[in-house]
């Protein structure tokens, strides 16, 4: 029986324009680093250093991952450019949130995910640093508490839509596939999920399928329809 609800973060829990968010956000770093390095090519370097962390998977943290192979790339000081990316996170990024907005149906469904009884997990792949979660989530008008677990770039060895991710979650909050269900919006890399035997929920409204994979979803629908579908979920305060 599902007690867990997994939900993805940038473009389900928080809606945005990817590719706006995205611009905005090497924008602001482009703006950071102006003293050390030319914006394109910390742009070149970060995307880079994210494509060897996802696709690297041994048991290194995600943070380590990028760090490794981010130093090699650079022309400076790796320790000034982690300073750098912290302060980063603090400043200059709050500027990002003009790409995104709430959506209220959203809002009420992990209300009710929570009020029902269920385990709210933030499953975001984990690419950023726990403070931009925090943000985000705050962005989305939520809070962190709100979710009983949320992976982050310190703390995880694996990326979506390595089936590694999902095994690493499920262990971390001590679940079984078969009680989870995972939300998200992007066909490959949320219903990924389903490779291990969560039941999936893909949210169409901020669609991504950058791969054209066959999309599979146990259910699927806008943020109204998931509002609804929250709403005839079973109260497990009342289940025996």
């Amino acid at each position: 029986m599902i007690n867990t609800i997994l939900f993805d973060l940038d473009g389900t829990v928080l809606p945005m324009d990817f590719h706006a968010f995205m611009q905005r956000y090497f924008h602001e770093m482009g703006t950071m680093f102006h003293d050390l390095i030319d914006g394109e090519l910390l742009a070149k370097y970060v995307l880079e250093s994210t494509r060897y962390m996802v696709n690297n998977t041994d048991d290194r943290t995600n943070e380590d991952k990028f760090m490794a192979r981010f130093s090699e790339l650079i022309d400076g000081d790796p320790g000034t450019y982690r300073k750098r990316f912290d302060a980063f996170y603090d400043t200059l990024f709050l500027n990002v949130r003009h790409t995104t907005h709430q959506n209220p149906a959203m809002i009420r469904a992990i209300k009710h995910v929570k009020d029902k009884g269920y385990d709210a997990v933030l499953a975001t792949n984990p690419l950023f640093p726990m403070k931009a979660n925090h943000h985000r989530i705050r962005w989305a008008g939520l809070r962190p508490e709100d979710f009983s677990y949320i992976s982050s770039f310190e703390s995880n060895r694996y990326c979506k839509p390595h089936a590694a991710y999902y095994r690493e979650v499920l262990s971390a909050i001590g679940k079984t596939p078969e009680a989870c269900m995972m939300v998200g919006n992007d066909a490959l890399e949320d219903m990924a999920a389903a490779g291990l035997g969560i039941t999936t929920y893909l949210i169409e409204d901020h669609l991504l399928n950058m791969h054209h994979v066959e999309i599979k979803a146990d259910h699927r629908g806008s943020y109204e329809d998931f509002y609804e579908f929250v709403r005839a979920l079973p109260d497990l305060n009342h289940e025996l």
